[in-house]
């Protein structure tokens, strides 16, 4: 009976262990936040992100990001890039133009 008892035990801890192994191996995996939009989620945020911006290509998303529960990066045919946040119903809560890309245009960074 002992025998059996530690064998339980043993088994148990290591389920534990790898349990707490995948758990911070998941955690450091997500990194900062840095999680693409998925599913249905990812189809409405880029329509949301593309009528607002009126066109271009869906270059990188993100859900959870800092600012707003969505973030959709999008360039413009011209090569700009704005970045499009998106509440919870993908409502536009702001937008910013990226200026890596281009030279200083000003471009499509108002909020709203």
């Amino acid at each position: 009976m002992t025998r059996k008892r530690w064998i339980v035990v043993a088994a148990a801890g290591g389920v534990l262990a790898a349990g707490g192994i995948g758990g911070a191996t998941a955690f450091a995996a997500s990194g900062d936040g840095d999680r693409p939009i998925t599913g249905a989620a990812l189809d409405k945020a880029e329509a949301a992100a593309l009528a607002h911006t009126g066109g271009g290509k869906v270059t990188e998303t993100e859900a959870g990001d800092e600012e707003s529960a969505y973030e959709v990066e999008v360039t413009l045919p011209d090569g700009r890039q704005v970045d499009v946040q998106l509440d919870e119903t993908f409502a536009v809560v702001g937008s910013s133009a990226d200026n890596d890309a281009g030279e200083g245009s000003g471009g499509d960074g108002a909020d709203g």
